[in-house]
């Protein structure tokens, strides 16, 4: 939504190479906020599924990404494939001279974390699709950190997401770069019941044995605790929990502690303003996040209805769009995303051999 008075921001044009689930992800939010994303095309293996993109999202298809890029260009492509599939899909992004957000990881592991950047790395047109320092919650969390009202940050403590994703907020809100980090990771199972996934409730649910992983990261003077177990974003037995510590304060959720005076802790709330609580007729969505009367998020895409980590999708689908248009900065790039995956390769192996991995300089560094 725009203010009245002011002209509506550019409008983001992208295309997708993918037909899988998380291709239909960019696709449902360009049909939520049409004036703001555009998708222009998909890339599908057949005709058949090709067909189905059609009916179901009125989006056009092809087959190649000639095809794709013969007509007008979109601002960037969205590379939406399998893992394996997907330094070769980016490479051939990259060979036809057109900006690029890969969707996370940007390779399976680390060789071809290694293979992919010492192909297209030093092309600075690769980004990728992280988007959960974009999510409201931690978006207020980083504005606050970024700001110093808890001082200089000095350990993260997050229970939420898994890999490559919690490595990213740990970092970003760690504000560590590239350093090296020795991980110590350990896996241990226990039953728990499991009663909701992707593929909806499950009446019949009974406890089975799921994995939780405990990691430490070891940044050198920072630090991290990484917690997470099987199923953990869909389980609702299991909440998602993050603590950020500072010099002088800590977050803890959604709960601030920082010293207003030399003798005087104060704890305050993030609150959020949500609308259409009670007979608040603005629509459904989040307002606002803010922080002793000061607004620290501000929901760009109010008025959509979107959930907050569509919302997140669609800032980095926008932010990409100005930064392919040259009208913004880099919104992650793919240097960024190979140090998460790194560090998330390494508290993998870590949980299998109980030995510490140390995560050293690599050349996106």
């Amino acid at each position: 939504m725009t203010t009245p008075g002011t002209p509506p921001p550019t409008p983001t044009t992208f295309a997708v190479v993918g037909s899988g689930w998380r291709s239909e992800f960019f696709l449902r939010l360009a049909r939520a906020a049409p004036e703001r994303l555009r998708a222009v095309g998909v890339v599908t293996r057949s005709a058949a599924s090709g067909q189905g993109i059609t009916d179901r999202w009125s989006v056009p298809t092809v087959r190649t990404v000639e095809e794709l890029l013969r007509g007008d260009r979109p601002d960037f492509v969205v590379a939406s494939v399998p893992w394996a599939q997907m330094p070769v899909t980016v490479r051939e992004l990259h060979a036809a001279g057109i900006a690029t957000l890969a969707e996370t990881p940007p390779a399976p592991d680390l060789d071809g974390l290694r293979s992919l950047w010492a192909d297209v790395g030093a092309g600075g047109r690769v980004q990728v699709a992280e988007q959960y320092l974009l999510m409201p919650g931690h978006a207020a969390r980083l504005a606050l950190v970024r700001a110093g009202v808890i001082g200089e940050p000095t350990s993260v403590q997050l229970s939420s997401t898994h890999m490559y994703h919690a490595v990213s907020l740990i970092r970003g809100l760690l504000g560590v770069g590239t350093e090296e980090v020795v991980v110590n990771a350990r896996s241990f199972t226990a039953p728990l019941l499991d009663p909701l996934s992707s593929a909806g409730w499950d009446p019949a649910a009974t406890p089975q044995p799921r994995s939780t992983v405990l990691a430490t990261l070891d940044f050198g003077g920072r630090s991290a605790l990484y917690d997470f177990t099987d199923n953990q974003w869909w389980n609702p037995l299991r909440a998602r929990r993050i603590v950020v510590r500072g010099t002088t304060g800590e977050i803890v959720d959604d709960a601030v502690t920082r010293m207003v005076d030399p003798t005087s802790p104060v704890t305050s709330p993030l609150s959020y303003r949500r609308r259409g609580v009670d007979v608040n007729l603005e629509g459904v969505d989040l307002d606002t996040v803010s922080f002793d009367g000061q607004v620290v998020y501000r929901n760009a895409w109010a008025g959509t209805r979107m959930s907050e980590d569509d919302v997140a999708v669609a800032q980095i689908l926008a932010d990409t769009g100005a930064w392919a248009r040259g009208e913004g900065p880099a919104p992650y790039p793919l240097a960024e995303a190979c140090q998460d995956h790194a560090i998330a390769l390494a508290v993998g192996t870590s949980a299998t051999t109980g030995a510490d991995v140390r995560v050293t300089k690599e050349a996106w560094a």
